[in-house]
């Protein structure tokens, strides 16, 4: 008998192949306040308490809402730049052009942000290996949003996973049902299976032996290394399992940004690649939206951005803090004269970024 079939003969102990790959629901404990919380997964999402509003009446700040135009020296070396960033752009035109006028635009970005928190919860479980066991007879679990957790940064993206107190229990592994060890279901407990090359014959092209198998008709089974048996790799060995029910923590920063398009003639995709200046910043746990803005687009856009958060996150998260600022982008339409011709580009952003989409003079590389 092959020495390394010894733990395989045991069907006693190992009459069975493995379980199942998730514990049987019957298995689990019902605690109160958790009644129908799932194995595995994502989780079962908590419904958050009811939230009571305590948005305070405010005065609108009065602020300055339009800045100058740039310069003609900074709109014609922002065009400097553009065309040498373009290998077929001459600088001619930005060099010989004649001003004039510039036009500003006042373009605004309005950003919201909607600082959540949300739980879900899920039974999980571990090998027991003899540690402490935190079971309802240490008390009564607290229900999931009494669960005291450390608070992080406002604004800021966070998951947290930790036991809820007071519902640990041990119990058999589901997958080896309490014996550390199953049967290989892959050769069925003999630790060897037939050679494919010779079909368990041993012999190949008429009489010779096949070079696979030893000329014995069947090789080593590959998962269990030929014992008949595969080590549990849910429970490490031990046969038991410590199960608790994990809550998940997540603050999320949700972000609601668009930019008040005056449809001057600029993509407004372009502006999310530029920054501005704030002109309004207002915190507080429920923001109001905005009114009487100089740019009625921006009471549009305010109130479709709370609207749309609060039917959001509502219901299947606790709102913790609203941030929402109007940023003003600086956009100055650039009007000028070359070879007689006019002409017209865009300096737009803190940065002074261009958009020419008709510069006069391109394609100056010569093909070979």
């Amino acid at each position: 008998m092959d020495p390394q079939q010894s733990e395989a003969d045991e069907p006693d102990d190992l009459e069975d192949e493995e379980g199942p790959t998730a514990p049987p629901i019957e298995t689990l404990d019902n605690v109160t306040g958790y009644e129908g919380t799932v194995a595995g997964g994502d989780g079962n999402y908590i419904s958050p308490p009811v939230q009571a509003s305590d948005k305070k009446e405010r005065a609108q700040p009065q602020l300055e809402w339009r800045i100058p135009s740039i310069t003609e020296d900074a709109a014609r070396e922002a065009l400097m730049q553009f065309a040498g960033t373009h290998c077929c752009y001459s600088s001619s035109p930005a060099r010989d052009m004649v001003f004039e006028d510039l036009t500003p635009f006042n373009m605004y970005r309005y950003r919201l942000e909607t600082f959540t928190e949300s739980r879900k919860t899920k039974w999980t479980y571990v090998p027991f290996t003899g540690q402490s066991v935190d079971s309802s007879a240490d008390g009564s679990p607290p229900l999931p949003w009494d669960v005291a957790v450390e608070f992080p940064p406002m604004f800021q993206d966070v998951t947290k996973k930790v036991p809820v107190p007071h519902t640990a229990a041990v119990k058999h592994c589901h997958k080896c049902k309490g014996r550390g060890k199953y049967r290989c279901s892959m050769c069925r407990g003999n630790g060897k299976l037939k050679c494919l090359s010779c079909g368990s014959r041993g012999i190949v092209h008429g009489n010779k032996r096949c070079m696979q198998c030893g000329g014995i008709g069947k090789k080593r089974c590959g998962p269990c290394l030929g014992r008949g048996t595969r080590t549990c790799y849910v429970c490490k060995t031990s046969g038991r399992l410590l199960f608790y029910i994990q809550l998940t923590i997540k603050w999320t920063n949700n972000i609601f940004e668009q930019v008040a398009d005056q449809q001057v003639g600029i993509p407004v995709t372009l502006f999310s690649k530029v920054t501005g200046r704030n002109v309004f910043a207002d915190e507080n746990h429920q923001v109001y939206t905005i009114v009487g803005f100089p740019d009625p687009l921006i009471d549009q856009i305010s109130q479709q951005g709370v609207q749309e958060h609060q039917d959001m996150f509502g219901r299947t998260a606790c709102i913790l803090q609203q941030r929402q600022t109007i940023e003003l982008i600086p956009v100055t339409k650039v009007h000028f004269q070359w070879k007689g011709r006019e002409h017209s580009y865009f300096v737009y952003g803190a940065e002074n970024n261009v958009y020419a989409p008709d510069y006069p003079s391109k394609c100056l590389c010569t093909i070979l």
